[in-house]
């Protein structure tokens, strides 16, 4: 990567036009600069007057925020192991790329957004059939917010018969358009038919898994359901974003479009995040409601601290998050015992995870070693993986996967995609799932999904909608 400060921003574009007519190949240009701050779902919003393919990113803590539009590239692995390819593919598109950046922020300059399905080796159906086994996307263009400070950053590939001022029109004028949002009306939709996808069946499932949980086949599995939605309009992901961001907090909110379709999601669950080689991970497993009062909140919330069943279900993610953190870290540090992590409608137990990452390593082979923790797949994981793709009704498609972003300095974050659901015009399927042991009713289990399934339901049909307003 050929990283410029000092040259203006008419040489460093001269510079990649000159070198593409040399190598008679396209070149990868990416332009930053500071902007005056901007709402980035209003930024995202406006993306559909540019471009149909948009992505979005907020971090829990909401201290960082990506909205991509457009597409320069899109990473796809096509064979052997897809982290690993698609890191190949990443330095190899970075070695050649000339970034125009004063200023060496995080998930700035070339941002790949996007994840990865659940099991890669599952049949595919219907249900996904317009997102690919996994996808990072380069966007043509980039709203992100640190802190209080935004950025504006346009990539894009300069081929050999481009002309520069015709180059510096066509961004300078979709800048304009991105930048100078004010508001994005919409129409909500009401819903007209739901259906939850054979629950006794899946009631049975859970009890089956017990019972191979009984004979040795298996320590746990989680298995996931799906309910399904009908509106009388298109769902506007824009306004979910938005609605998700009013009434989840303490969540990664994602949104990621494939051909059409938007998979969107507000998720508790970081599975790792690496910033200047500091490795943040986090053990998310067990889980109850919130109480209706502060009284029954507390007596709720100690139940889940001395559950058995949650914290043995806890302390298998624990060790197995552990595991993966020390074989590629050094300095790792894991409190002995959880605490509670309070959202709006859900209580969680929660072991922060910090370490060090070594030199030779990187986020992607972080997150081939964490995916799928123990609490989205089961123990041992390969066999639980094994059951869920024999035995589980659901196509999971990117259903409990990695979702998130890296840039070129190495930084980046991924969550896992619970708390999620599937749009698809003016449809949409939530999914959720539950970790079954030897000691599971399938009753309970099932009412315990039908808690995780109440945010993404209670936003898209369950509270009032708003108007996007700067």
């Amino acid at each position: 990567m050929i990283l410029t400060k000092n040259a203006t921003r008419d040489e460093v574009i001269q510079q990649v036009l000159t070198e593409a007519v040399r190598t008679s190949e396209p070149q990868l240009i990416s332009l930053v600069e500071k902007i005056d701050p901007i709402d980035p779902f209003l930024f995202y919003a406006e993306g559909t007057t540019i471009a149909d393919h948009r992505t979005f990113w907020k971090s829990a803590e909401g201290d960082v925020v990506i909205a991509g539009v457009g597409s320069v590239t899109r990473l796809r692995a096509s064979k052997g192991d897809r982290f690993t390819e698609l890191e190949n593919q990443w330095k190899s598109l970075m070695e050649e790329a000339v970034v125009y950046d004063q200023y060496d922020q995080k998930g700035t300059g070339p941002v790949a957004l996007g994840g990865f399905s659940f099991d890669p080796k599952k049949k595919r159906t219907e249900l996904w059939k317009n997102f690919p086994d996994h996808q990072m996307t380069v966007p043509s263009y980039l709203l992100t917010k640190n802190g209080s400070e935004h950025y504006f950053t346009i990539n894009a590939l300069v081929f050999p018969d481009d002309h520069k001022e015709q180059l510096k029109f066509q961004w300078d004028q979709d800048r304009e358009r991105l930048l100078s949002a004010t508001s994005h009306d919409f129409i909500p939709p009401e819903i007209i038919a739901k259906e939850e996808i054979d629950p006794e069946e899946w009631k049975q499932s859970v009890k089956k898994a017990t019972e191979d949980i009984l004979n040795g086949k298996l320590d746990k599995v989680v298995l996931a359901r799906e309910l399904q939605l009908v509106f009388d309009e298109k769902i506007d992901p824009a306004q979910v974003l938005q609605h998700l961001e009013d009434s989840q907090s303490n969540s990664y909110l994602f949104a990621i479009e494939s051909d059409g379709d938007y998979f969107v999601g507000a998720t508790p669950e970081r599975l790792v995040k690496v910033e200047n080689r500091e490795l943040t991970s986090a053990c998310l497993a067990g889980t109850v409601p919130r109480g209706a009062t502060d009284e029954e909140d507390r007596l709720l919330g100690e139940s889940l601290l001395n559950d058995e069943k949650n914290l043995e279900e806890h302390g298998y993610v624990v060790q197995m998050i552990r595991d993966a953190v020390e074989a590629c870290s050094e300095e790792v540090d894991i409190p002995e015992h959880p605490v509670l992590y309070p959202l709006k409608n859900l209580q969680h137990l929660y072991t922060p995870v910090h370490a060090k990452l070594n030199e030779e390593h990187t986020l992607l082979d972080v997150v081939s070693r964490l995916h799928p923790t123990p609490a989205l797949g089961g123990l041992p994981s390969a066999d639980a993986v094994d059951y869920i793709r024999g035995k589980e009704q659901l196509d999971r498609g990117w259903y409990a996967g990695p979702v998130g972003w890296f840039d070129s300095r190495q930084n980046g974050e991924f969550a896992v995609a619970i708390r999620s659901a599937l749009l698809r015009k003016d449809r949409a399927s939530l999914f959720s799932g539950c970790g079954v042991v030897k000691d599971s009713i399938p009753e309970d289990e099932y009412e315990e999904t039908a808690v995780k399934l109440m945010p993404m339901l209670s936003v898209l049909g369950g509270a009032p909608w708003t108007t996007l307003k700067q």
